[in-house]
C-alpha cells in the first residue's frame, strides 16, 4: 500500500470496539451511546481484515478501542494473529489500553506474542484520576501495570497534558516512569469544544511549551 505522498504503509491501527470502561472527560460523554454490536466487526472479520493488511505489506498492527480488552474473547483474536509473528509476516503486534484489564490479560498477551503496550494514564493521584476518568479505578490500573511489568511487557505511558488539571503533576509522572522503567509520552488534548460540562479548549496545552522542569 502506497499513500498519495509515495510512502509505503506498513503500520495500521485497528479499533476492535468503541466501548470503554472509563469515561475520560476529554474523550467521551458520561452517558455515551455506543454502536449496536451488530454494526461492529466480528472477531473472525477482524482477523480477515488484519490478514488482508498483512498480505498488502503491513508488518505492524496496533489494536485499539475504545478499550480493546473489554471486547469479549479479544484474547482469541490476539492469539490468532500471533501466527503471523511466528511466520515472520508480522514484525510487531501491540495494543493501546487504559490498563484496567491488564491484571487479567498481561500473561496471555505475552504468551500470544505481544511484547510492548501503550497504557493511557493521566494522573497518579486517586482523586484527580477519578475526576478525569469519572471512575475510581486508579488502583486497578496500577495493579495492571505491575502485572504487565512482571509478565515482561515493555510499557509506554501516554499522558494527556491537561491545563489546570494535571499540569502540576508532569514532573512527578516523569520521575515515576523513570523509577518503573516505563517510557512516557505527553499528548495534546484535542481542543474540539465542549463535551458534557467540559470545554476541551480550556484544557489545551501546546506541546511546544516545556511541560517538565529539570533541576
Amino acid at each position: 500500500m502506497i499513500d498519495p505522498f509515495g510512502r509505503k504503509i506498513s503500520y495500521v491501527r485497528i479499533s476492535v470496539t468503541d466501548r470503554c470502561d472509563l469515561r475520560c472527560v476529554y474523550c467521551m460523554s458520561q452517558h455515551m451511546t455506543f454502536l449496536p454490536k451488530k454494526e461492529v466487526l466480528a472477531l473472525d472479520e477482524l482477523d480477515r481484515l488484519c490478514a488482508a493488511f498483512i498480505r498488502l505489506g503491513t508488518n505492524k498492527i496496533r489494536l485499539t478501542g475504545g478499550e480493546p480488552l473489554v471486547r469479549g474473547e479479544i484474547i482469541h483474536l490476539i492469539e490468532g494473529l500471533g501466527r503471523y509473528l511466528d511466520s515472520g509476516q508480522l514484525r510487531e503486534l501491540t495494543l493501546t489500553t487504559n490498563g484496567t484489564q491488564l491484571s487479567r490479560f498481561a500473561d496471555a498477551l505475552r504468551s500470544a506474542g505481544v511484547r510492548r503496550i501503550n497504557v493511557s494514564l493521566d494522573s497518579l493521584d486517586a482523586a484527580k484520576f477519578e475526576s478525569i476518568t469519572r471512575r475510581r479505578k486508579l488502583d486497578q490500573v496500577l495493579l495492571g501495570l505491575r502485572a504487565a511489568k512482571e509478565a515482561g511487557l515493555e510499557i509506554k505511558i501516554n499522558t494527556v497534558a491537561l491545563q489546570g488539571v494535571n499540569d502540576d503533576e508532569h514532573n512527578d509522572l516523569v520521575a515515576w516512569c523513570g523509577e518503573q522503567g516505563f517510557d512516557l509520552t505527553f499528548i495534546e488534548v484535542m481542543p474540539m469544544g465542549a463535551l458534557d460540562e467540559v470545554d476541551r479548549a480550556d484544557q489545551y496545552m501546546p506541546l511546544a511549551v516545556p511541560l517538565v522542569t529539570f533541576v
